[in-house]
């Protein structure tokens, strides 16, 4: 089985103060031990954002936590990532619509996972699960 990991667990990992740090340590050691990990160039992205975070560190993490990198995000994953984010905006409109703001990216990485047929491991399930019902979203 095939595991998307969303930007927020890997964040989480890398800080040990994080509250959530070992939640998303044991969440993705489970789930290495069940198959592959992957990333999107999104989360790839996002990752590489943070001050002071270099393209050499990213990438020794990946290779050392042997989490491959999916660069190539296909029409599909860029059609279903529109759609899911344009639900969510209808969403936000209503009366007590959804409080958070959410970034595109957020909807990429869910797109990305659900397209390919993988479950996405994040540590922020309520936006992907109202987003794409038929992901299968871990949470730990």
């Amino acid at each position: 089985m095939t595991t998307a990991i969303d930007t927020n667990v890997i964040v989480a990992l890398w800080d040990a103060e994080d509250s959530l740090h070992r939640v998303a340590r044991a969440a993705l050691d489970k789930a290495f031990n069940e198959g592959t990990l992957v990333i999107s160039g999104a989360v790839y992205a996002e990752l590489l954002a943070a001050p002071g975070r270099t393209e050499q560190f990213l990438n020794q993490f990946c290779e050392d936590a042997q989490i491959e990198v999916e660069w190539e995000l296909g029409p599909n994953i860029w059609k279903a990532a529109g759609a899911a984010f344009q639900r969510y905006a209808a969403r936000r409109k209503r009366p007590n619509g959804a409080a958070t703001p959410r970034i595109l990216a957020d909807f990429v990485i869910g797109a990305h996972a659900l397209v390919s047929g993988y479950r996405l491991l994040t540590l922020d399930a309520r936006v992907y699960r109202a987003s794409f019902p038929k992901l299968e979203v871990l949470t730990d």
